[in-house]
């Protein structure tokens, strides 16, 4: 392999992009994600892409999360015919991803009379025809490289990457991209499997400077629910549509079984998306750990008494009527659009209500402003005063911490070179220092955006 280029998640945690080059001027490229949060970040979404698809042997994507494949229509309007490979699930999830993201897109140009869509809901048809599904431990071939898909244990069907240069002339032989890793173990899925040797590693660091609390996430879920629940208020629940809600559900499940909750609280999952997300995951049971396969051979781990799925607009706008204790899940979980906006806005400025935060919260974004402890935010138009009591638990995460992050480096023999990305440039900077004195890796480069490195 010739060089890697840093095209996106360089010194931030989205816009995960990253192309790989050998010896024959062939690419592959590594995801292709939406930057957000930040404007400044969120601009460089409009860029025409940094490379020409006539030399793009083919596409590997990680995951469905927008930040991972938030761009890949951009391919179509660019000519690219080729194969964009991937594991079942994530190729079930990707599709509702990004026929998602281009319709509300569309519906925010024609409420705001613009013409910021990236891409419409066609392109991401005829991106379709592209996918193709490969297996775990399975490899295949790409060109020069052989490729090899393993469980990250992050969400369903998410991947580390491992690529071999069967061709290559001297230099690095292998390279593995982690993707984003699981904070295993984790509630749903199969723990992240090791990856056991390599050359290269460019790893994710969201969390690189810090582990994750030992709150049991059953308890906090138990304890504001049950806040919420003796005054009469909301909980509102910002969550990601593809596997924090399902998690979510599924500890509520449990918390309804065992009478830690009340059976009458009532639960709304207002989100079309997060509702599809879940069916995906019902399809996926060979994928999840061994508790939810033993749960789910008794009955649906993902429904409840009380439980309400909300799918009309009308409805949402409906809830805050609703004059008694409930909780609503609702995306995104960054709170940087979706229906918890307008939850926001009606339920935040009151005393009764509770926000808990379960993921991680870009720069730039509401989640973001709120965690930092701002006590007046502007949503769409309007000026909201928080009220609400607020509580960020990080155990929910479903990224790895600092200490399984140098758990799933230790294991890789060989390395003479690791790349962090995918996380802002402190947590960057503290995991470079941990793995050169703990690790004795030498050599940690933090990239910055658009960064082309010779291998």
């Amino acid at each position: 392999m010739k060089r890697i280029k840093f095209l996106g998640a360089a010194g931030m945690v989205t816009g995960s992009c990253y192309w790989l080059e050998n010896q024959d001027n062939r690419g592959l490229l590594i995801d292709l994600g939406m930057f957000q949060g930040i404007e400044e970040q969120k601009t460089f979404n409009n860029q025409t892409l940094a490379f020409s698809v006539k030399e793009l042997e083919a596409m590997i994507l990680t995951h469905a999360h927008l930040d991972h494949c938030g761009r890949m229509p951009l391919l179509v309007a660019a000519g690219f015919a080729g194969s964009i490979y991937m594991t079942e699930a994530t190729r079930w999830l990707v599709e509702l991803s990004l026929l998602d993201a281009a319709k509300v897109a569309k519906e925010n140009d024609e409420r705001r009379q613009t013409h910021e869509a990236l891409f419409s809901e066609e392109e991401v048809e005829k991106l379709l025809l592209l996918f193709r599904v490969v297996h775990y431990d399975r490899p295949f071939q790409v060109g020069s490289f052989e490729v090899t898909m393993r469980d990250a244990g992050h969400i369903l069907g998410s991947a580390s990457v491992e690529i071999v240069d069967k061709r290559g002339v001297g230099g690095p032989k292998k390279i593995v991209f982690s993707g984003d890793l699981g904070n295993t173990p984790q509630d749903l899925i199969k723990p992240t499997e090791p990856v056991t040797e390599a050359d290269l590693v460019v790893m994710e660091s969201t969390y690189g400077d810090r582990t994750h609390s030992d709150e049991d996430p059953m308890t906090v879920i138990a304890e504001e629910i049950n806040a919420v629940e003796a005054n009469g208020g909301t909980l509102l629940i910002p969550a990601f549509s593809l596997e924090r809600t399902q998690e979510i559900l599924h500890r509520i499940d449990h918390l309804k079984k065992s009478k830690k909750i009340k059976d009458e609280t009532v639960v709304f999952l207002d989100s079309p998306m997060a509702i599809k997300a879940t069916m995906i995951f019902k399809h996926f049971a060979e994928l999840y750990n061994t508790e939810l396969a033993d749960h789910a051979k008794l009955d649906d781990p993902f429904d409840f008494p009380s439980l309400v799925l909300v799918e009309k607009g009308s409805e949402s706008a409906k809830i805050k009527e609703i004059d008694r204790a409930k909780v609503i899940i609702a995306g995104s979980g960054m709170m940087s659009g979706g229906r918890i906006m307008h939850h926001a806005v009606d339920f935040l400025p009151l005393k009764t209500t509770r926000l808990l935060q379960v993921g991680f919260q870009a720069m730039g974004t509401l989640g973001r402003q709120i965690q930092d402890g701002q006590k007046k935010v502007k949503v769409f138009d309007h000026e909201v005063e928080i009220k609400a009591q607020i509580r960020n638990v990080t155990s929910m995460s479903a990224h790895a911490d600092q200490p399984k992050l140098m758990n799933w480096l230790s294991k890789i023999k060989g390395v003479t070179r690791v790349f962090l990305t995918h996380g802002e440039d402190l947590p960057r900077l503290v995991l470079s220092e941990k793995i050169k004195n703990d690790l004795g890796i030498a050599e940690v480069v933090m990239p910055s955006m658009n960064q082309a490195v010779d291998l």
